[in-house]
């Protein structure tokens, strides 16, 4: 389960009409799903290459002046990479009908930027940036997907119908590494519980080797994974959608490693012995590319181990074990030093996600960060928080809380744990990618009242350039306002990170009402001093009348491992709900707030809280539940189960933590909002739910948007519900 603002990044980047609200400098719902509202945050588009140049393509200019540039830190000089005019008439000469007007970013590009490739019309497309020419790799009826560069940049490898391939540039050459592919077989490509709760949205299925000569790969067997169904309302006679899910307690897809020679098209199967396993989590190759790293989960989540798998033969060499006494957390920060003889490693074995460094064997050497603060992602991979290693010197770079919990920064330390040193300045939030020598980094910047900007540095922080400025003049111009960071005392004693947005025309001798805004997810915080598009609602909200509202309990903080502990085998239970009423009695008590009109709404996990605390306190006169879990039964295995454990091991916390036995006691006006095609969320969430409160003859309202999935995420969908919000808020509250 993600909070369902990822989705609405979305939209700031695909939609294109532009409405007459911006020339009125009108926050409305219909421009913020505009592309004139993504101009606020459009930055340039940008990838380090091998030589330490920057790939870039300006997305402030309109799409058909776009174009590919290459910026050098070293001499602080930009060129042209391509001919623009010329690549677009090379590509419109094997489309057809499908002309493109302008030059695209494409999914990647090779090390060196020499080539870039795409999916278009279901196949792949090649492009040469020095000939300014198109090449169509494949022209086939079945979907090409996972397209990625072979290290050397002489291949790529893909998957179609659940096989694995690779295509030799040089030798014109396609070659099908696994023949097994089917309905049920997946061959590099993941299942739907994979690529939405071990990967985080991404098709993570296969990797390959450093020297291009192998491909570790995921084979997935689907077959035990128990079916659920979606009707579609088209056409007379509804088609029935069909979704292996794994539900909380029952059988896992089976995956195992394959390591298949790019050459003589033969697998060579990972072979863990007599250690068992439920997940595979992690993949990584060791340098020399003879042997690739592994890491697997157990069923309960408690115990992650480390192995090393041999190329050549499959078999494994056990390195190391992380275990914790609720779940362990994945992280992608497991970092091969260039001595051969040491790697760094993150965990929370002391309460705090820390660095640390062990030798090749799983030997710990020390502890590198430390302190009642955590290593933490700014952005791009949610789980890697080392950004770069430079080895001559000696310096790791990676980010964390240690400023502030409601904040990124760039920092760097020996790995002795000596020096460490904050290269970021000023309150905000960085995100850091760093050249392949580590001697420059590219950092987006942000803050609550600032939209991002992108400039290039020096590895001890010194600014070379800026790239992208930030659009404050837009801001302005909408008349933005900006949300006071405070802290909320629970009553005993901890400090929940919280934020307000109060009207332009605030008056502290006036009582105002409050829309609370809630996700509630395990170290998934809604409180952050970063530009966030959620906030451009809470503008609409704030011009209203409104005060909005949002704070962490302490597990949903991120600050802590043992916050988050609080939670095993009661996820969604009074240990939040403690927390979230004394943030709401503490505002309720403010001189400014009308403690009778106080509302709450949330996404997902939000949308469980909105019900969890609708359901068991009559401090909410009117909420919103989208797409909310009522009960842990109905949710997949891997996220329902790492606090819960399964329902045969924790019967009594699955009971105590359902929803659906307090519907009955719903306090408050509610407005439940699901789409009939979540296959994350499943709508017999809301279909439970609604049969309980039908049992206990209370009155509700529901949205129901068809065949929409998680994030109802369509144009039409997203205006229609954000409006039909508002005026619920306004006649409810």
């Amino acid at each position: 389960m993600r909070t369902a603002f990822k989705t609405t990044t979305f939209f700031i980047l695909m939609c294109s009409t532009f409405l007459t609200a911006q020339e009125k400098n009108e926050i409305t719902v219909e421009w913020i799903y505009s592309s004139a509202s993504a101009k606020l945050t459009a930055v340039h588009r940008s990838t380090w290459l091998a030589d330490n140049t920057l790939m870039l393509s300006d997305r402030r200019k309109p799409a058909e002046e776009r174009t590919f540039e290459i910026y050098n830190p070293k001499n602080d000089k930009t060129s042209a990479a391509i001919d623009k005019e010329k690549a677009i008439a090379s590509l419109n000469t094997l489309l057809g009908e499908d002309k493109s007007e302008h030059l695209m970013w494409p999914l990647a590009f090779d090390a060196k930027g020499t080539q870039a490739l795409y999916l278009l019309q279901n196949d792949i497309f090649l492009l040469n940036l020095k000939k300014a020419a198109y090449r169509r790799i494949t022209k086939t009826a079945s979907e090409e997907k996972n397209v990625r560069f072979s290290p050397n940049g002489e291949m790529l490898a893909f998957v179609r119908d659940n096989d694995l391939y690779v295509f030799d540039f040089d030798k014109n050459k396609e070659t099908r590494l696994t023949q097994t592919g089917s309905e049920t077989i997946l061959n590099g490509t993941v299942s739907w519980v994979y690529w939405e709760e071990v990967f985080g949205r991404n098709d993570l299925g296969y990797w390959w080797s450093n020297d291009s000569k192998s491909i570790a790969y995921f084979q997935t067997d689907e077959s035990p994974v128990a079916i659920s169904h979606f009707v579609d309302f088209k056409p007379a006679v509804a088609n029935v959608i069909e979704q292996r899910y794994p539900k909380a307690g029952m059988a896992n897809p089976v995956v195992k490693l394959g390591i298949a020679d790019v050459q003589s098209a033969s697998t060579t199967w990972a072979d863990f012995g007599d250690f068992d396993y439920e997940y595979l989590v992690r993949v990584n190759w060791l340098p020399e590319s003879d042997r690739v790293s592994v890491q697997t989960l157990n069923r309960p989540q408690d115990e992650l181990n480390l192995f090393f798998i041999d190329r050549e033969t499959g078999k494994s060499t056990f390195v190391l074990q992380e275990t914790d006494e609720a779940w362990v957390n994945m992280t992608d920060d497991l970092t091969f030093l260039d001595d051969g003889k040491h790697f760094l490693w993150q965990s929370e074995r002391d309460g705090y996600a820390h660095l640390y460094k062990f030798t090749m064997d799983g030997t710990l050497v020390n502890q590198i960060t430390k302190g009642d603060w955590a290593v933490k992602a700014a952005g791009g991979d949610p789980r890697k928080t080392i950004a770069a290693v430079d080895a001559k010197n000696d310096w790791i770079y990676f980010s964390s809380l240690e400023k502030s919990s409601i904040e990124r920064h760039l920092y760097r330390i020996h790995s002795d744990g000596s020096d460490i040193e904050r290269l970021s300045k000023g309150d905000g939030t960085y995100i850091a990618n760093f050249s392949p020598n580590s001697q420059y980094y590219s950092a987006f910047f942000s803050n609550a009242s600032t939209p991002y900007n992108l400039v290039v540095h020096k590895n001890d922080g010194t600014k070379i350039k800026e790239i992208s400025t930030p659009n404050t003049a837009l801001a302005k111009s909408m008349n933005f306002h900006y949300p006071e960071f405070f802290e909320i005392p629970t009553k005993d004693g901890f400090m929940m990170p919280a934020e307000i947005l109060k009207p332009i025309d605030f008056d502290p001798s006036k009582k105002y009402p409050v829309i609370m805004n809630v996700y509630g997810g395990p170290s998934a915080p809604t409180v952050s001093n970063a530009w966030r598009f959620a906030r451009y609602y809470d503008q609409i909200l704030s011009n209203r009348g409104y005060l909005v509202v949002r704070f962490d309990h302490r597990a949903a903080a991120g600050i802590s491992k043992k916050y988050e502990n609080l939670l095993l085998k009661k996820f969604i239970s009074e240990v939040e709900l403690t927390d979230i009423k004394d943030g709401i009695k503490w505002l309720k008590a403010q001189p400014w707030v009308d403690g009778d009109r106080f509302g709450m709404w949330g996404w997902s996990g939000g949308g469980s809280f909105t019900l969890h605390t609708m359901t068991r306190t009559k401090e909410i006169k009117a909420g919103i539940a989208v797409a909310a879990v009522t009960d842990w039964h109905f949710y997949d295995t891997r996220w329902a189960e790492f606090a819960m454990k399964t329902p045969e091991d924790n019967p009594q916390g699955y009971k105590n933590t359902s929803i659906l036995r307090h519907a009955k006691n719903l306090h408050g006006k509610l407005l439940l909002v699901h789409g009939t095609y979540d296959d994350n969320v499943h709508p017999q969430n809301a279909w439970s739910f609604v049969e309980e409160l039908v049992q206990a003859q209370i009155q509700f309202d529901m949205m129901i948007y068809p065949m929409r999935k998680h994030g109802i995420a369509d144009r039409p969908a997203r205006i229609h519900l954000f409006n039909k919000m508002l005026n619920y808020w306004d006649e409810n509250l």
